[in-house]
């Protein structure tokens, strides 16, 4: 699975994440299907959208921020599901999960 970064447009990033202004046009973007969307950062820029795997949903790492989020925002949270992290930092959980999941990411 080949992941392109929005922010710089290459093909080659290893990482599954993508930089969200929040506009109409990136709302209506399509989800792949079994990926759940998600927005790390947060601050003036928006954060950065990453799209998660579904099978990522039961690590530990993962569910740990997911119920850090439930705890900070609520469960009706509205638009994609913010985690309260900065966004280099979800990157890296996410790949550690990537990896102890079997789940790896094409260059």
């Amino acid at each position: 699975m080949a992941w392109k970064s929005r922010k710089s447009g290459g093909a080659g990033s290893r990482s599954p994440v993508r930089r969200w202004a929040g506009g109409a046009d990136e709302e209506a973007e399509k989800v792949p299907r079994g990926h759940v969307p998600m927005l790390a950062g947060g601050g003036e820029d928006g954060g950065e959208r990453v799209l998660v795997p579904v099978r990522l949903l039961s690590d530990p790492c993962i569910a740990e921020l997911l119920d850090m989020a439930a705890q900070r925002y609520g469960y009706c949270q509205p638009g994609v599901l913010r985690v309260p992290c900065d966004a280099g930092q979800f990157r890296r959980v996410v790949d550690g999960a990537m990896q102890r999941c079997g789940i790896i990411a094409s260059a």
